[in-house]
């Protein structure tokens, strides 16, 4: 019986056999991907370089709730609710 191994070599000559044509096109394309990706990343990696020297953190101020006082039946945001729990 075939191995894994075994089977794996036939897939792989299939495979060349079948897209002999294709093969040469296939790869220009995997080359001109890879060359975008890797000049995309190297400019995302330029302007973030580029930002963190030349700009301070931001500050956004806020508000301060204070919670709202024992016994009143609610927590944060949440309106208190209009009817009685039976």
């Amino acid at each position: 019986m075939f191995g894994l191994s075994e089977l794996a070599v036939v897939l792989i000559v299939v495979i060349a056999v079948l897209a002999a044509r294709k093969l040469p096109e296939l790869a220009r394309s995997a080359g001109r991907s890879a060359r975008i990706l890797k000049a995309e990343a190297r400019a995302v990696k330029e302007q973030d370089d580029a930002g963190e020297a030349g700009t301070a953190p931001r500050v956004i101020q806020g508000e301060v709730q204070r919670p709202s006082a024992p016994g009143s039946g609610h927590t944060g945001d949440t309106p208190p609710s209009g009817g009685s729990a039976r």
